[in-house]
């Protein structure tokens, strides 16, 4: 029996997610030829077909619906620009707010445990809860007021 535990390697989507970061990390920073440098991307850093497709259905994703996640952000990012924010922890964000509105397939727990994860990974020491941070304030549905509720003088 060893006693280096065996770590589990990751998933099809943790890798692709991984590697979405990566790229929008790349565009996030003006990567010029942003075409060019992904398919250079996928070519140097071989992952499953499986990932690879669901990496570039976030890429895409993530892309085509930036403006809409960005102000989704700014919405629950209360007293943070998103042009302050850590760029690795913004586009970790930006992915799972993707996810969420736009991939029915993927549980919205899902999506935040990975965002948080993949943070502690690649972040700074505080990404993970910057993040959680974020994702559960954008998680929680808006109360509407009750029409009962009418201020009075």
């Amino acid at each position: 029996m060893s006693g280096t535990p065996k770590v589990k390697p990751p998933g099809l989507r943790r890798r692709a997610r991984e590697a979405t970061l990566a790229l929008l990390y790349q565009l996030d920073m003006g990567v010029p030829d942003f075409s060019a440098h992904k398919e250079h991307y996928f070519e140097t850093n071989k992952m499953p077909k499986k990932a690879r497709i669901y990496a570039v259905q976030l890429i895409e994703g993530v892309m085509g619906k930036r403006k809409e996640i960005d102000d989704e952000l700014t919405r629950v990012s209360n007293h943070w620009r998103i042009d302050r924010m850590n760029v690795i922890d913004r586009n970790i964000i930006r992915l799972a707010i993707y996810e969420i509105l736009h991939m029915d397939d993927v549980p919205r727990n899902v999506s935040i445990n990975e965002a948080i994860e993949i943070g502690k990974l690649y972040g700074t020491e505080d990404s993970g809860s910057f993040i959680n941070g974020i994702l559960d304030r954008f998680q929680k549905p808006q109360e509407p007021v009750a029409n009962d509720q009418v201020a009075t003088d």
